[in-house]
């Protein structure tokens, strides 16, 4: 089995317990294959020799009867030449900011050695998590844009089809961060909160028709290589609009019905022609929200709904 180098946030950043990074290492570790951890500050590469890094074993282990991580310690460090064969996690955390492009030019660079890097950095830098979702005519009618003339027409069109509220939020933010419900009793006052938000953005920002199907969940669909490896319906508290579990929704096991799988595997099938193999949709009602492919998380979630380990499909 080929050597699994993933490289990550640091550990203070990560939330270790439920960390699908972290389960993933933990998981080869433990099936005896050889794997590391990276960490920004040992990241670099150079234009003549093959990439050479300090990488991280570790010491960890599980909660019984679950797959949430009861302990996880760095442990001793040395250095490795990547080589041929080897498979390059790409595990840093959004936001896709200019930090996050610059690694994955870097990871670019790396692939030229003959080093698997997934998911593939020319996949992740040609699409967008919220835009991918939106080409699938399941969406919902979505703005992406800046003007304020534009987004003024298209909130007076969605009051005009009887939309009480909408939801603005960021192109390309992630974890709800920012993402506000407002009514459209009054568009100045929608359009004028909008024109700040995406000053403060500092670009693009989004405007949908509010989702009523939150309220029953959203659901969060794990795949790999075109097939579900497993999904989970996470409910948010009454009066929350957002579904995450960080914000105390609740999760369980669930099944996709045929028209949020048929969709799913649609844009599954076409993101693994450009190197993109773990996938993480967001879905509401039957309606796709959104494509995770920088940073597909909640793996240890939907592992300890399925009551089995997801990282082993992994491999």
């Amino acid at each position: 089995m080929a050597r699994q180098i993933l490289f990550i946030d640091s550990l203070e950043k990560l939330s270790v317990k439920k960390d699908s990074s972290l389960l993933m290492a933990h998981t080869y570790k433990e099936l005896g294959i050889e794997v590391y951890l990276l960490f920004e500050k040992d990241f670099y590469v150079t234009n003549k020799d093959g990439p050479k890094f300090r990488v991280y074993d570790f010491d960890s282990s599980l909660e019984k009867s679950s797959f949430y991580l009861a302990d996880f310690k760095l442990s001793s460090h040395h250095e490795i030449n990547l080589k041929e064969g080897d498979v390059f996690h790409m595990r840093i955390d959004p936001p896709f900011d200019t930090r996050y492009l610059r690694y994955l030019w870097m990871l670019r660079h790396i692939k030229t050695f003959g080093v698997k890097v997934t998911n593939d950095p020319d996949g992740v830098l040609l699409h967008n998590e919220k835009m991918t979702a939106y080409k699938d005519e399941s969406a919902l009618e979505s703005y992406i844009g800046m003007s304020s003339e534009s987004s003024y027409s298209f909130l007076k069109t969605l009051k005009e089809e009887g939309i009480k509220d909408i939801i603005l939020k960021p192109l390309d933010l992630y974890q709800g961060i920012d993402v506000i419900k407002m009514s459209l009793d009054d568009l100045e006052k929608v359009n004028k909160h909008f024109d700040e938000k995406t000053r403060s953005w500092e670009g693009p920002g989004i405007i949908q028709p509010f989702n009523e199907a939150v309220k029953s969940g959203e659901i969060r669909a794990l795949f790999y290589k075109n097939k579900e490896i497993g999904s989970i319906i996470k409910v948010p508290l009454k009066g929350e609009y957002l579904a995450n579990i960080a914000r105390g929704a609740s999760f369980e096991k669930t099944q996709l019905n045929e028209r949020q799988f048929q969709s799913c595997e649609k844009v599954a099938t076409e993101l693994s022609q450009y190197g993109i193999d773990f996938i993480a949709f967001d879905i509401l009602g039957d309606s796709l929200n959104e494509v995770n492919i920088t940073c597909p998380g909640l793996l240890v979630e939907v592992s300890e709904a399925h009551s089995k380990n997801l990282a082993k499909l992994l491999l």
